[in-house]
């Protein structure tokens, strides 16, 4: 192996490393990677499930804090159709 060969192939190496890098800075940048030990922020709204009803309408649970809002969707706009304390939500037979 000479010289130049040796370079060629580290210089590789770097181009890789360096793809790799510039890769994982674009996926952190939009949210779909993190380091190692870093702690997402707790999320205050979640879309825990969503029943759609037919091609236009759907129902929508909503966990927003210790709270949950029940939201039928429809051409005509958005509705609360109930809402109140998250364990008034929870599925009964998952409770002890």
């Amino acid at each position: 192996m000479n010289g130049m060969e040796l370079v060629r192939q580290a210089a590789g190496v770097a181009a890789v490393m360096l793809l790799l890098g510039a890769a994982l800075w674009w996926l952190k940048s939009r949210g779909m990677a993190q380091w190692a030990g870093q702690r997402r922020k707790a999320r205050r709204l979640e879309a825990v499930e969503r029943l759609p009803l037919g091609p236009q309408h759907a129902l929508y649970l909503v966990r927003m804090g210790g709270r949950g809002i029940l939201i039928g969707l429809s051409p005509a706009g958005c509705s609360v159709l109930d809402s109140g304390a998250w364990g008034h939500f929870e599925d009964p037979e998952a409770r002890p």
